[in-house]
């Protein structure tokens, strides 16, 4: 409280500029000179006359200053407008507490004295950093609880936001799909404290050597755009219509990212963070239009891709990033980098940090991914603020777009996880999803050759079965890269699952010998007498550069095993692989072919379309090439001639058999 020798009565009349909370960006800061002053001097009103308006103007901001101790600061009541809660905050925050917003890190390195020391405002688990090996949802939560409480002993008790990788792309055409998936991805990463996730990647994959081929839905702009249905499925269903204002929806939700901004899926031959050489006609019609469909859902974050853009790198692209994004789009959330993303300006990386730095944020990053060397990174952009080269409206922009999304979230009422989410983790109701999603997903290329009957559904009643093939019992194989690992893991032993050959297993009447051989000679095949064979093969796991790939061959011994296998006896084989990869010299001696990508831990989605429980009905997002010298080779292009074209994709029935 103030205590006056006079008695002083003020009355303020101010400026209404919050009449229209929503416009938070465009309100101005209220100033002293925007006050009407009255003052009335009770006790020296006779001998001093009018009090002097300076005089006024001083015991107005001491007694408003003493207003605004006496309660807790407009920033941590959500009853107030969100701009007014960003203002408050913003003008309270110093230099060094908003630099911290801007910066996230590994969480190997965010102990509590680095979260407090630093202000960091953002940590991650980069690829398979996880607080334990099988760690149980209540490790997790307690690790990310541990971080928060560090950041909330701060002086402003700023919450953190944590963030993780959710990237496994899904290769159908259903929106509705995707988005019950993208509900319940929300719900899994909420199971472990985590409310940020690194998804969905919206790239438009031109070329199938490329890594992370996978990651994308399709070479399609239009299924692309279709596909960002699962931003409201991890958000939440946007309840207003302002184009680019984040939304996140409540607590069983996360914040989403899209990414990779712009263009990262045209590389010149699908080599990863390599260069994307195309006309403003081809960047805006098939690399940007999923953009639009996620902005207008309102995704909260936007990743920058490590790629180039016509030789300026996307991490240095102020054109795109500023001038396209968030000034021509109104994007309202935050841009951030991909891991040490700034370092990858200069060729080699790292090779002039201080121009990287520059680049980077003058383009528009808001919050940089400096996973181990922060304290390199906060030196340097306060050396480039104290320089004038950073100007501070460039870290306000920044940091107001960070504190929107956080605040926007409820960080600042619920900051810390529990496990109210837990039993979803793995749940049975997402088992089911997951395999819908598997045999919604399949693709079948081919059923029957020439003259024959179709060979699917296969009976379940039979005599002998043959199942071959390195992909026929290994989750890791059908889990692909970024499962438990930042490049995936090989065999069984990594979580619960089924693989194809327990599904057939599972799914074969109790009469029916199944004998399993993963690479059989020609002569076990020949004299075992099966009625037919399953043969899965396909690529092993991989992520990001690791998977560019120049010849797209499935691995050894996949196609001797195709070959004496299907030389023998009437076989299907099943291709387990993140994109097309090379069948054509193996397509005459197969019975029948199924693309059934990377189905991960639910292989008895596999077997209910393979055995007839239901219906082949998966069409090809992708085109299915006959050789590697004819890439790229995307729908439309002149010369196109692939083995399977985009869109085909044949059905069977249900079959009871």
């Amino acid at each position: 409280s103030l205590s006056l020798s006079l008695s002083l009565y003020c009355f303020a009349e101010k400026r209404d500029y919050y009449t229209v909370a929503s416009q938070e960006d465009s309100l101005p800061k209220p100033h002293f000179q925007d006050y009407i002053i009255m003052c009335t001097c009770v006790s020296c009103r006779k001998k001093m006359g009018t009090l002097s308006k300076a005089l006024c103007l001083l015991l107005l901001f001491c007694t408003l200053a003493a207003a605004d101790t006496g309660g807790a600061p407009k920033y941590k009541d959500p009853k107030q407008p969100l701009g007014a809660r960003i203002r408050d905050l913003m003008n309270r925050m110093t230099l060094q507490e908003k630099i911290g917003q801007m910066v996230q890190i590994e969480r190997t390195v965010a102990t509590p004295d680095v979260m407090k020391n630093y202000f960091i405002g953002s940590v991650l688990s980069g690829g398979g950093s996880v607080p334990a090996p099988k760690a149980t949802p209540e490790a997790w939560v307690n690790m990310v609880n541990e971080i928060q409480k560090a950041a909330l002993s701060t002086r402003l008790g700023i919450p953190m936001i944590y963030g993780i990788d959710a990237v496994h792309g899904h290769n159908n055409v259903d929106p509705m799909l995707l988005k019950r998936i993208g509900e319940a991805t929300a719900l899994e990463v909420r199971a472990t404290g985590i409310p940020y996730a690194f998804a969905p990647c919206i790239a438009v994959c031109r070329d199938p050597r490329w890594g992370r081929c996978y990651e994308s839905y399709s070479e399609d702009y239009r299924i692309v755009q279709e596909m960002t249905e699962i931003i409201p499925g991890l958000q939440g269903d946007l309840t207003t219509e302002r184009r680019g204002v984040p939304f996140v929806g409540g607590k069983s939700k996360v914040a989403a990212c899209a990414k990779h901004f712009v263009g990262d899926g045209g590389t010149v031959r699908g080599i990863d963070e390599n260069n994307t050489v195309i006309d403003s006609n081809g960047l805006y019609g098939i690399h940007m239009p999923g953009y639009y469909k996620a902005i207008n859902k309102g995704v909260a974050t936007v990743m920058v891709s490590y790629s180039a853009l016509n030789d300026l790198r996307m991490h240095a692209n102020k054109e795109l990033v500023t001038g396209f994004l968030k000034d021509k789009l109104k994007f309202r959330g935050f841009v951030i980098s991909d891991w040490q993303g700034i370092d990858r300006i200069t060729n080699p990386p790292h090779l002039n940090y201080s121009y990287s730095v520059y680049a980077g944020i003058s383009a528009g990053i808001d919050m940089i991914m400096v996973p181990y060397n922060y304290t390199e990174f906060i030196d340097e952009i306060n050396s480039q603020i104290k320089s004038n080269l950073i100007p501070m409206s460039r870290i306000d922009d920044a940091v107001k777009r960070i504190l929107r999304v956080k605040f926007t979230m409820g960080l600042f009422e619920e900051p810390l996880a529990d496990l109210t989410f837990a039993n979803q983790l793995g749940s049975k109701e997402h088992r089911k999803l997951a395999r819908e999603a598997v045999r919604k997903s399949l693709v079948l290329l081919k059923n029957g050759k020439k003259g024959d009957n179709p060979l699917l559904p296969l009976p379940k009643k039979t005599g002998k079965i043959l199942v071959a093939g390195t992909h026929a019992d290994n989750l890791g194989y059908q889990c692909g890269g970024w499962t438990i690992t930042w490049q995936g893991l090989d065999g069984n032993d990594l979580t619960i699952g089924t693989t194809i050959l327990a599904a057939v297993k599972n799914t074969v009447a109790p009469t029916t010998q199944v004998v399993y051989n993963q690479n059989p000679d020609a002569n076990f095949v020949k004299s075992g007498e099966f009625d037919y064979a399953v043969v899965v093969v396909g690529e092993p796991p991989y992520a990001e550069m690791y998977g560019d790939s120049t010849n797209l061959t499935i691995s050894e011994p996949g196609p001797s095993t195709i070959g004496n296998v299907c030389g023998s006896v009437k076989c299907v084989v099943v291709v387990v692989s993140g994109r097309p990869v090379v069948m054509e010299p193996y397509v005459s001696t197969i019975d029948a072919l199924v693309a059934a990508w990377l189905p991960g831990t639910e292989g008895q989605g596999v077997a209910d379309a393979l055995f007839g429980d239901y219906g082949f009905t998966g069409k090809l997002a992708r085109t299915w090439f006959k050789s590697v010298n004819q890439l790229p080779m995307n729908v439309g292009d002149r010369h196109y001639d692939p083995l399977y074209q985009f869109g085909f994709g044949l059905t069977t029935q249900p079959s009871k058999l």
